[in-house]
């Protein structure tokens, strides 16, 4: 691991531009998702959190630290689509009265979010069933997205953001940047003036962003196969290349220094494990399914894991198929792999 500032000093540099983090519990293993309060004009949150009565008593209560209560809040930034950073903004705009500001693709899968959840799940269950996952792990992996589904909800867009403008409040402009691979939708803010950087889940310093298998927000059943980890790896290598950051706040975990050696890591980690899984089909000596990848990889891993890892390996065989190190074999019902 790269050397990182102490995140206290951070944390406190950040205050002193008038950036707050406000810290929510989740139910994911992700833990605390960070919140920013902008003291500015208007008054915004960045991110609302999982649509808990637990979450939002603490929202209350860090609100009041800093004299603040939900109906003060003016405007509400959603980073990306993911439940533990929308849930709750739903709740908090029919309080506030608050403008809510998503990137402009997301505003049609915001306002019917169960409609989205429905699409993704059932192209969550065909990617399974075409990767080897077995029927009764896809039936229990649904019953699953059902329970969590409950922690997000519907957000209606005022405010539509464009990517290549900025987001403009009295003391500052935040030049707004889309990041996809992470999720669809991922979307960052850049403070030059301050060199401050919003990364939400973008990008994270003790955990690599998973690049969840998720189709495109307008085309929820893609003909194509989405390959959202190339697509995460462009994004990262654009913002490595992102002058003026010299604080990232990050959606999980602590803020980051020094983003370009963070990135840097994350690179030499997806070769890594890409030569992984290139060893494991050498060995096997006959195509494998993702699935039997990831049993080779990680054994049987909990249920709720199982779309994660599926991911993940998906992920670094698109990298191989892109290096041309392996082949693809389609038998009409499950997709296998196998060394070139």
């Amino acid at each position: 691991m790269s050397d990182q500032v102490d995140p206290e000093v951070l944390l406190a540099r950040a205050a002193e531009a008038g950036i707050h983090r406000l810290a929510l519990p989740t139910p994911f293993a992700v833990g605390r998702i960070n919140t920013y309060l902008i003291e500015d004009d208007p008054l915004t949150l960045v991110d609302a959190g999982p649509n808990s009565g637990k979450a939002l008593d603490e929202l209350e209560q860090l609100l009041a630290e800093r004299g603040h209560k939900v109906e003060d809040l003016e405007l509400l930034v959603i980073t990306h689509q993911h439940l533990d950073h929308l849930g709750l903004t739903n709740i908090l705009q029919r309080r506030s009265g608050a403008d809510v500001a998503a990137l402009e693709g997301l505003v049609p899968w915001a306002a019917d979010y169960s409609a989205a959840m429905e699409a993704e799940d059932a192209y969550a269950e065909h990617l399974m069933a075409r990767h080897g996952i077995p029927e009764d792990l896809r039936y229990a992996l649904r019953a699953v997205s059902y329970v969590f589904r409950g922690w997000g909800a519907s957000a209606t867009v005022t405010h539509p953001l464009t990517p290549g403008t900025t987001l403009d409040l009295r003391d500052r402009s935040l030049e707004i940047s889309h990041r996809p691979g992470h999720s669809p939708s991922d979307t960052i803010f850049h403070d030059r003036e301050r060199k401050i950087l919003l990364s939400a889940d973008h990008l994270i310093e003790r955990i690599s962003s998973i690049a969840l298998l998720t189709p495109p927000m307008d085309d929820l059943n893609p003909a194509e196969r989405p390959k959202p980890l190339l697509q995460y790896m462009e994004s990262l290598a654009a913002t490595r290349e992102m002058t003026d950051v010299e604080l990232v706040l990050t959606g999980h975990g602590h803020p980051i220094s020094d983003p370009v050696a963070i990135i840097d890591e994350r690179f030499a980690m997806y070769d890594k494990r890409a030569g992984k899984i290139h060893r494991l089909l050498e060995k096997a000596g006959e195509p494998q399914s993702a699935y039997d990848l990831a049993q080779s990889m990680w054994g049987n891993v909990a249920v709720t894991q199982a779309y994660l890892t599926l991911s993940e390996v998906l992920g670094h065989i698109d990298i191989l198929v892109r290096d041309a190190r392996v082949v693809e074999e389609d038998d009409g019902e499950v997709v296998r792999y196998r060394v070139a």
